[in-house]
């Protein structure tokens, strides 16, 4: 009886360690929140556009938010969860730079990412 239960009990304190971003996760979110301050780009949220700073702040409460409830755990679920669509509505962000097409926030987000990664900013 007694191992089912240390079993249970590793099994949920691996799972609370899994859901603790890594450094290397911490570090490309912040480098992502880099980019936009620095894009100058525009950001669409429930009908209306925001500057990069305005932006920022928005996506920064709701990765605050997502950390204490233990949600993000790379920098993808990041995207996925803060970076795509407004928690209330639903409806999907847009980034726009410059006069250039709005594009998703999700594909300007993943577009950035593959740019750090690769040791570049875009």
């Amino acid at each position: 009886m007694k191992i089912p239960a240390l079993t249970l009990l590793l099994l949920f304190a691996g799972g609370a360690i899994a859901q603790t971003p890594s450094a290397k996760t911490t570090q490309e979110v912040g480098q992502l929140f880099a980019a936009l301050k620095q894009s100058n780009c525009e950001f669409s949220r429930n009908g209306s556009w925001h500057n990069a700073q305005k932006a920022s702040e928005h996506l920064q409460r709701k990765y605050d938010y997502l950390l204490k409830k233990r949600l993000v755990t790379t920098t993808e679920s990041f995207i996925e969860l803060a970076a795509t669509k407004s928690s209330m509505s639903g409806k999907p962000y847009q980034v726009r730079c410059g006069k250039t097409a709005p594009v998703s926030s999700s594909s300007w987000f993943k577009s950035q990412l593959n740019a750090v990664r690769s040791g570049g900013r875009r």
